[in-house]
């Protein structure tokens, strides 16, 4: 009765084992596709693609593939959200936030941007979610937050002494990006939108600038570069950093739940390190790496529910 009771109890502990590590593996295959983003864009950067060209990449792609999806929501209220929701929506976290951070990386190392921006979009949230949202901030994220923005001093002291003004002006820009997704991520929790349907109408509405760049840009300048360039920045930016890692990111929150899901997000800056290195050679320096460490201490903490 023992053994059989005991082999009962391993199956059903095995069941719920393989969920949870489905939902592991894909919220790690997330923060991997979107490091890869931010390594792709300071790559395509360096060989002669503007911004403009990248953002192009990143939502043009996906764009095709969701209006399927989004004509088969409904146009007219935009899968629910509204148009004058969505487009909020799409300034804070879609194409203008994406330029922007684009742009951030013609000044700084990747190092600064995978860390600054992320690092600000947590301190925002805490920020925002407390003075619109009311919500209470544990100590534990308290201290989080103060860790965090010691980690940020950590990385700005090297744009100061190292980069000179343009080290200073590119890690600004990341500070105003990660300020506008923290935005992005309030309005979406008051206004009660799931991030799958804030995706897919970003996404198509974006589509809606792709006549302004073909008048005013054109298809010469990429297409001069190489149709293998356009190749790999069309699947790091507009495949894998986009709807893929919003895939993988949605299983990982619906096998584990958001708040152990949201370690995953943690994880980025320390992937674009990585893979910047392994891909770029770009080593990272020793305050990078010191204020690398030192966000991701405060991460752990204002994750923490005390």
């Amino acid at each position: 009765m023992d053994q059989r009771t005991s082999g009962a109890d391993a199956l059903i502990h095995g069941k719920d084992a393989a969920p949870a590590l489905l939902g592991v593996v894909c919220g790690l295959s997330a923060a991997l596709f979107w490091a890869l983003g931010f390594a792709g864009t300071r790559h395509g950067l360096k060989i002669g693609f503007t911004p403009v060209d990248l953002l192009a990449h990143r939502y043009v792609w996906s764009g095709i593939a969701f209006l399927p999806l989004v004509l088969r929501a409904g146009v007219s209220d935009l899968c629910g959200i509204g148009w004058g929701r969505g487009l909020v929506l799409m300034v804070l976290g879609g194409p203008v936030m994406s330029l922007i951070s684009y742009t951030g990386f013609q000044y700084v190392p990747l190092g600064h941007g995978s860390v600054i921006q992320p690092s600000c979009a947590t301190l925002g949230g805490l920020l925002l979610a407390a003075l619109f949202l009311k919500e209470r901030i544990s100590a534990s994220r308290f201290v989080g937050a103060l860790v965090i923005v010691g980690g940020l001093g950590v990385i700005g002291a090297e744009s100061i002494g190292h980069i000179g003004a343009d080290g200073v002006q590119g890690d600004l820009i990341f500070v105003l990006t990660g300020l506008m997704f923290a935005g992005f991520g309030a309005l979406l929790r008051g206004w009660r939108v799931s991030a799958v349907s804030a995706a897919l109408v970003i996404n198509v509405l974006s589509l809606l600038l792709l006549p302004v760049y073909l008048w005013s840009v054109g298809l010469a300048r990429i297409m001069a570069i190489g149709i293998g360039e356009n190749a790999i920045q069309a699947l790091a930016q507009g495949v894998l950093a986009g709807p893929a890692a919003l895939y993988l990111y949605a299983v990982s929150v619906q096998r584990l739940g958001v708040a152990r899901a949201a370690v995953f997000p943690a994880c980025v800056p320390a992937l674009t390190l990585l893979t910047g290195w392994l891909l770029l050679g770009e080593q990272p320096t020793m305050l990078q790496t010191a204020g690398l460490a030192t966000v991701l201490c405060g991460f752990y903490l204002a994750q923490r529910q005390r």
